[in-house]
């Protein structure tokens, strides 16, 4: 799969919009990759799942981020054969009460799968609770990164951001 494999499949499935939009982290943006449009889109699955596959490794833990990177993790997970937890922003009031959700070792190898990195904060947050869980996370991976601060965020944090695609390479030519 080439990047401008994963751009048209994205464009095709209308995921990339105009306009004046409002982000999760409170400020405002001219463009929004929705993410439950690609996220729904069996082709945009397919593409992401091959692209994550190519990176993971072999001996690694995958987790994603609830609930926008479950369909990720998921397919990788199907794609690869590696098993996956679920982070929680918050553990559950009933149940269980768990933050991170399916098996997790102490001393497991973890790395996070996300699908849209802004200020990175989520993702950082997801980290820090599979380290207070006992797994060693030191990468993330995600779909787009629309370069806002989340590299340098999680990079303070000895966290290496890896993307599939930038917001300069998602939104070229257009």
């Amino acid at each position: 799969m080439t990047d401008q494999d994963l751009i048209d499949a994205l464009r095709a499935a209308e995921a990339v919009k105009f306009g004046e939009f409002e982000l999760s982290h409170g400020g405002t943006s001219d463009y929004y990759v929705d993410k439950y449009l690609f996220e729904t889109d069996p082709q945009c699955l397919r593409l992401i799942a091959s692209a994550f596959a190519d990176r993971v490794g072999d001996d690694t833990t995958l987790a994603g981020i609830a609930l926008g990177a479950v369909p990720l993790v998921a397919v990788t997970s199907a794609e690869t054969g590696r098993p996956y937890v679920i982070a929680r922003k918050q553990a559950k009031e009933y149940g269980t009460g768990n933050r991170i959700e399916g098996r997790l070792d102490d001393g497991d190898r973890v790395v996070v799968l996300e699908d849209i990195a802004t200020t990175g904060r989520s993702a950082l947050d997801a980290v820090e609770a599979l380290r207070e869980a006992g797994a060693t996370v030191d990468r993330v991976l995600v779909v787009v990164d629309r370069e806002e601060g989340a590299s340098e965020l999680l990079a303070d944090h000895g966290i290496e951001l890896e993307s599939l695609l930038t917001a300069t390479e998602l939104l070229a030519d257009e």
